[in-house]
């Protein structure tokens, strides 16, 4: 079924994008959704996290002990940069520095808030591609290759980088993944609490 909005894929999305913010006190606003791991991101989640998220002590099972059935979940967020990412100059690591910092403030609190009830969650440094709290896994994790996956987000090549483009902003974009183990309605239930941006 053809979906109306062509920019996520409805097969695997649970919340479609939406402008969210950590709190009413700042204007960095996040893009921030929700879906099922499809499968060619669950492959490359198994790359990058290999089990990890079955050793806490709530995910060992499929469900809890309440019944809840517990599912591999992707966050993807990007930000709208204040510039065009793809330029270079101080001006640019500079933009890329604060939006690096809204995402990681915005990434711990998220995966605190999912591990204070009991379950997996992680996000990936977007510098490095890392994850940022299993300290052991040392894959890279493609954040483009996973916002063309859940968004239907293009990109292009600009010599060795691949460069994402957002339908709204272009590649004034910054993307950054939040991963969890969780049921659905504890994760939804936390995006759909936090305020919401602006809407320009």
């Amino acid at each position: 079924m053809a979906a109306d909005n062509p920019s996520f894929d409805t097969s695997s999305t649970l919340l479609p994008p939406r402008l969210v913010r950590m709190d009413q006190s700042t204007d960095d606003d996040l893009e921030c959704s929700l879906h099922y791991l499809p499968k060619p991101l669950m492959r490359e989640f198994g790359h990058v996290f290999n089990e990890e998220y079955l050793q806490s002590t709530a995910a060992d099972l499929s469900t809890t002990s309440s019944g809840e059935n517990l599912r591999l979940l992707a966050i993807p967020t990007n930000q709208r940069a204040r510039e065009d990412l793809v330029a270079v100059g101080d001006h640019i690591e500079q933009e890329k520095d604060r939006l690096l910092n809204v995402f990681i403030s915005f990434g711990k609190y998220i995966c605190e808030q999912i591990r204070l009830k009991g379950y997996w969650a992680d996000y990936i440094d977007p510098c490095s591609g890392l994850p940022m709290i299993s300290l052991n896994c040392n894959k890279v994790y493609s954040e483009v290759d996973g916002m063309e996956c859940l968004l239907n987000y293009k990109s292009y090549n600009a010599g060795f980088c691949k460069i994402l483009t957002h339908p709204k902003w272009g590649s004034a974009v910054y993307p950054a993944t939040i991963f969890a183990h969780a049921p659905v309605d504890v994760v939804k239930g936390l995006i759909e609490s936090l305020p919401r941006g602006a809407t320009a």
